[in-house]
């Protein structure tokens, strides 16, 4: 059993997609909690700098930068190496980088499946797969992050929609392969931030007025959730919580 409800300093935490939006947030949390983490980006660098800069002002060398596509051959055991290696251990992988955009039916290319289904399923997979040992060392824990649009499909979107439900059955997976030395869940967000390609705001009014809160959620929502399943649910394990504003019920 993890002693993680004593506290988290010290313990190492690998953020995918780390540098911006909800990745952003769950970086700062964790890093609130007392973690050092392992920041993970892709083209973000600029993003990425100014929140490494930010918080290691606040606890020097809490904070490590590693830059690069996961997609490419050897990326995902090569950013595990370097992670162990600078910083010892590794306690906790949070597989937040993904990709979304619309792929209408009639539209979907072998390419447009390759690019979705490696960085929102293939990468979590491999990411997990090496991070393994090291986290049953120290009796660790992954989160995947799922989406809503796993569990109720988005519109033309079906391919991101089939990669999330795959996230899904992938965080049960594990957590039955990995146990009992390793906990996976996993948080599946809903109006949390709108798609950086845009959404009018009679469409964000709906979605809104579909949840039970009737309001927008925030990344802080969601990273808050990631730090409670790393924390404090030391019996949970292949779970997905909806952050959602009750838009289920």
């Amino acid at each position: 059993m993890s002693d993680y409800t004593q506290g988290l300093e010290g313990r190492v935490a690998l953020v995918t997609g780390g540098s911006r939006r909800i990745g952003a947030a769950i970086v700062r949390v964790l890093h609130g909690a007392g973690m050092h983490v392992a920041l993970h980006y892709r083209r973000s660098r600029g993003a990425a700098e100014a929140l490494a800069a930010e918080l290691n002002a606040v606890r020097q060398g809490s904070v490590a930068l590693h830059r690069g596509d996961l997609l490419a051959p050897g990326a995902v055991d090569r950013l595990i190496e370097e992670v162990v290696d600078g910083a010892g251990r590794l306690d906790v992988l949070v597989n937040n980088a993904s990709n979304f955009y619309a792929t209408p039916v009639g539209c979907v290319t072998d390419e447009v499946w390759d690019d979705l289904l490696g960085a929102n399923l293939k990468v979590p997979f491999f990411l997990a797969q090496a991070a393994a040992p090291y986290l049953r060392l120290g009796h660790g824990c992954v989160v995947n992050l799922a989406d809503v649009h796993g569990l109720s499909p988005l519109r033309e979107h079906a391919v991101y929609s089939i990669t999330k439900a795959g996230v899904v059955m992938l965080t049960r997976a594990l957590a039955r392969d990995l146990g009992p030395d390793v906990r996976v869940n996993a948080v599946a967000p809903g109006a949390i931030l709108w798609p950086e390609q845009g959404l009018d705001e009679v469409t964000q009014r709906r979605i809104i007025s579909r949840t039970s809160l009737k309001r927008q959620g925030s990344p802080e929502d969601v990273a808050r959730t990631v730090l409670f399943l790393v924390r404090d649910a030391d019996y949970i394990t292949g779970q997905v919580i909806r952050v959602d504003g009750g838009r289920q019920a």
